[in-house]
């Protein structure tokens, strides 16, 4: 790996962590559960992308099955939140 990459990648991990440090403060002091659900759903991309990085690092495939699960179960915790959120119920 060269030297400008594994910088880059550095860089790429502080400004994900930054963003998931924005995205908590949003879903703690948002002032309305759209905004938490907003925040929830940048929060586990970002979790997502975290993953993504460190398996480019590490060269290892765990952290791409972790960021595939990530994707995975924050898509569904997404769609079951706003269902909740528009009729009130999430199973028929």
């Amino acid at each position: 790996m060269t030297p400008l990459l594994l910088w880059a990648l550095k860089c790429a991990l502080f400004l994900l962590a930054v963003a998931m440090l924005c995205a908590v403060t949003r879903l703690l002091i948002g002032p309305s559960a759209q905004d938490r659900v907003t925040a929830l759903d940048c929060l586990y991309i970002n979790a997502m992308l975290t993953m993504l990085v460190l398996g480019i690092i590490y060269a290892s495939n765990v952290y791409f099955e972790a960021a595939m699960l990530i994707a995975l179960f924050g898509f569904v915790a997404s769609a079951a939140l706003a269902k909740f959120l528009l009729r009130g119920e999430v199973i028929e």
